[in-house]
């Protein structure tokens, strides 16, 4: 009975790694309404960071502020493109345009007010950074603490070669 325990908590394991690994075959609507592919996002070996984040969410906001600050470097350098993909719901997406216009964001926001793909990436938390080339997911970190944008940066840096 140990043995059966066993393999089927290393076959459910290795099945959530590998739904991580791809993102998901979705789409999402942008803040004018429009529905973009996912997959059309990473396409032609174009390194794309996705931020999944929420109004509420106070290191997410911070997380999205310090990649702001350094974006347009990160651009001229390595060609990233950014996506902040909001969960915000029903109740609250409302607060998402005027937060990004207050901020000055300059990246593309999504929306995922279901939490479709929150779901699929296994996220139980916010905020969930990827790092994502031709839709494999090649890095991936859960949480903010200043200073994790260089971890990031260090990583395009690595992969856009």
């Amino acid at each position: 009975m140990k043995q059966l325990l066993a393999l089927f908590c290393l076959v459910l394991v290795s099945s959530v790694s590998l739904a991580q690994d791809q993102l998901p075959k979705m789409s999402l609507p942008n803040l004018d309404g429009d529905s973009i592919s996912l997959e059309s996002l990473s396409s032609d070996d174009q390194l794309v960071v996705i931020s999944l984040w929420a109004t509420w969410c106070v290191p997410c906001k911070n997380e999205l502020d310090a990649i702001n600050d350094v974006y347009e470097d990160w651009q001229d350098e390595t060609n990233v493109k950014l996506y902040a993909i909001s969960i915000d719901d029903a109740r609250t997406v409302k607060r998402v345009k005027p937060l990004i216009n207050g901020k000055g964001w300059e990246f593309d926001v999504l929306l995922d007010t279901n939490s479709d793909l929150k779901r699929a990436l296994n996220a139980p938390t916010v905020p969930l950074t990827l790092l994502v080339k031709n839709n494999e997911i090649i890095f991936r970190h859960s949480g903010y603490t200043p200073g994790s944008e260089d971890e990031l940066f260090e990583q395009i840096l690595e992969h856009s070669k």
